[in-house]
């Protein structure tokens, strides 16, 4: 099985599931035993300096908290993109990935640029690939940008474009479509 550590996945259109409507996941693990990710435009009302204060001074100041999946809302989790890899706990895409537990110190220098996220998205084995088969989900290779992109809002319908022609009418699909 090939795995799809470092990429996207983008919810289809036609994917009604609260939880993925419209979202995008970071695939962090993916293996014979599951997988797991982050979706990354899924900004909360709340700051990231709020919801964990320990973790404050590792994101932006105005950061907001992101909701990360429905695995664990409770458990923050820490994504960065940092200037040695080998820090990274769970590496995913060059110099970017999880940082866990706590941060130690000789660590927190090398952060470049952080997210946090109000707990994960997970699947259990064979459950990704069942959806992959179903066509709940389009698969694209993740990049920085993506990852830390400024208009997180508009990810989904972005990465939709850029896969190109076949994808750009999905792309404009509304988030209800009975408000097209």
């Amino acid at each position: 099985m090939d795995t799809l550590r470092g990429h996207l996945l983008i919810s289809h259109a036609s994917l009604f599931d609260p939880n993925f409507r419209h979202t995008v996941v970071l695939v962090g693990e993916h293996n014979s035993e599951g997988a797991l990710g982050v979706v990354l435009n899924r900004a909360l009302n709340l700051s990231a300096a709020e919801a964990v204060p320990a973790l404050a001074s590792l994101v932006a100041p105005d950061a907001p908290l992101f909701q990360g999946g429905p695995v664990q809302p409770r458990s923050p989790v820490l994504l960065a993109e940092v200037s040695r890899p080998e820090v990274l706990d769970v590496p995913i895409l060059d110099s970017i990935g999880f940082l866990v537990g706590e941060i130690p110190e000789e660590v927190r220098p090398h952060i470049l640029r952080a997210r946090l996220f109000a707990g994960y998205s997970g699947w259990g084995p064979g459950q990704l690939e069942s959806e992959l088969e179903q066509d709940s989900w389009v698969v694209e290779p993740a990049r920085a940008e993506d990852v830390f992109t400024d208009v997180p809002e508009l990810l989904w319908s972005r990465v939709l474009e850029r896969k190109g022609p076949a994808f750009r009418r999905m792309a404009r699909v509304p988030y209800d479509p009975s408000m097209n």
